[in-house]
């Protein structure tokens, strides 16, 4: 039977804390989207793990052995290569990826692998065109593609969404809705949108290809400002986002829902060495999250799916 296609929608800074309303904005805020998702749980320590019907949700382990509040760039390392970054490197690193870790982002990443075993890859986010354009420079990369994720969908070929394709709804803004787009841009044509149809052209980018790569950052951002009304807020969008992607994904794409390190569900500190978080939904959901434990864990789980799409093993 052939394996789903997969939609990879990372969350940055996103930990599976304690159910305490007082300190974790993820057990106060309201998210029915994910509420419903999860059958009635909050993403909250005392719900995972757990292996329901339509959805599973696992604590992956982002400290992979290593002293310290784990960070953001050997992180997301970590989940998208399957290799220990952190140890490797010798401490945890963030945010960005470390210089002499990038070689590895991008020629090993899952997209770059999947890609290169033939499968069709895609990542989602928008980034203006100037930036892009930076990019097939010699010049220093300016920060934002300094991090990880977009590494790695460089060394894939996949970072290509601009300004148009955010105007048409054939790209995502990293932080879902549009403002700061517009006020960046000063482009009036850049339309508003609701997070809910953020997530429905996410799903409908993602129905169309075996690997589809999203990354929202504003969780991390607001777990840094250590509020618990910024803390909710971006977890209230996030589950209005999420409604709109289950609503819309065709029934043979699996939604893996994955951070790379906690933060916001603790308003007390900076970082945590909680678990991070990682729900998976949809077709096969049971059996991969009975085989996720740590951040390292869910790349080499995907290539795996992929060859029994019919990809080859990369």
């Amino acid at each position: 039977m052939k394996s789903p296609r997969v939609l990879l929608l990372f969350l940055d800074g996103v930990g599976v804390g304690s159910d305490d309303p007082s300190t974790n904005p993820l057990a106060a805020a309201a998210a029915p989207a994910l509420r419903q998702i999860l059958e009635g749980r909050k993403v909250v320590a005392e719900s995972f793990p757990f292996i329901g019907t339509r959805a599973s949700g696992v604590a992956l382990d982002a400290t992979l052995g290593v002293a310290g509040l784990p960070q953001s760039g050997t992180g997301q390392i970590a989940l998208l290569t399957g290799v220990n970054a952190a140890e490797q490197f010798g401490r945890h690193f963030g945010p960005y990826a470390p210089t002499s870790l990038r070689l590895l982002v991008e020629r090993e990443s899952v997209l770059a692998r999947a890609a290169r075993a033939g499968a069709t890859v895609t990542f989602a986010n928008g980034y203006p065109g100037s930036l892009i354009a930076m990019a097939a420079g010699s010049a220093r990369r300016p920060l934002p593609l300094r991090a990880a994720i977009t590494i790695a969908a460089l060394g894939a070929g996949v970072l290509k969404r601009h300004e148009a394709d955010i105007i048409s709804g054939n790209a995502i803004a990293s932080e879902i809705t549009h403002d700061f787009w517009r006020a960046a841009s000063g482009r009036s044509e850049i339309p508003d949108i609701a997070a809910v149809q953020a997530g429905r052209n996410l799903a409908r980018i993602a129905n169309t290809h075996d690997l589809t790569l999203f990354a929202h950052y504003g969780t991390d951002s607001a777990g840094h400002r250590k509020e618990m009304s910024a803390g909710i807020a971006a977890w209230q969008l996030v589950d209005e986002f999420m409604g709109g992607v289950v609503s819309d994904l065709n029934d043979d794409v699996l939604l893996i829902v994955a951070s790379d390190h906690g933060n916001l569900e603790d308003i007390r500190m900076q970082h945590t060495r909680n678990p991070a978080l990682c729900i998976v939904v949809g077709p096969g959901h049971q059996t991969l999250a009975g085989r996720l434990r740590a951040l390292t864990d869910v790349t080499p789980e995907l290539l795996g799916l992929l060859a029994t799409r019919g990809c080859r093993r990369a």
